[in-house]
């Protein structure tokens, strides 16, 4: 029974902005929908940008499908200019912009120091594959994880690949 009359009590509380606007909330309200009896706080800030009349107009222009994705928009932006008189949300905008750009031009960084890690990654493989065991005496082979450690660079100790094959040992 307290539940009936909780529901029958909410069902007959005015919107927030009927509340605000001092008016009754007819059941054809526009406005019930998107602001509740219970989020006052959104409603007026919406009102004190925008003014009840306008908020009216531009949810009649907007199709009934996207209504409340135009009224998140004004809240948003109602609660930006409250904020930030000036700016409003352009300046989260910028901000973000901003960010983006300068994400945008650390991943370019990180993608050309890839591009330059394979290259040299290539060169010592190519290095190593063309003359093994003459320049160095220790080979990192990252391809395959061995290290070949030798101490004469004109090693009979040789795979089917050219690799030195003498003290290799597998790195984990």
């Amino acid at each position: 029974m307290d539940s009936e009359f909780g529901a029958r009590a909410k069902a007959e509380l005015p919107c927030a902005a009927c509340r605000t606007l001092h008016r009754k909330c007819s059941p054809d309200c526009l406005l019930a929908p998107y602001f509740p009896a219970d989020e006052p706080e959104k409603f007026a800030s919406v009102h004190k940008v925008f003014g009840a009349s306008n908020v009216i107009k531009m949810l009649q222009v907007v199709e009934e499908t996207r209504r409340e994705d135009a009224v998140q928009s004004m809240v948003y932006e109602a609660n930006a200019r409250l904020r930030d008189p000036v700016y409003g949300c352009t300046n989260a905008i910028s901000y973000l912009q901003k960010c983006l750009k300068d994400l945008q031009k650390q991943l370019e960084a990180t993608r050309e120091q890839i591009l330059e890690s394979r290259k040299q990654n290539d060169q010592l493989l190519e290095v190593l594959r063309d003359e093994p065991c003459y320049y160095s005496s220790i080979y990192f082979l990252a391809e395959n994880n061995y290290v070949c450690g030798t101490n004469n660079f004109l090693s009979d100790d040789v795979d089917q690949f050219g690799f030195c094959t003498d003290r290799c040992q597998m790195i984990l």
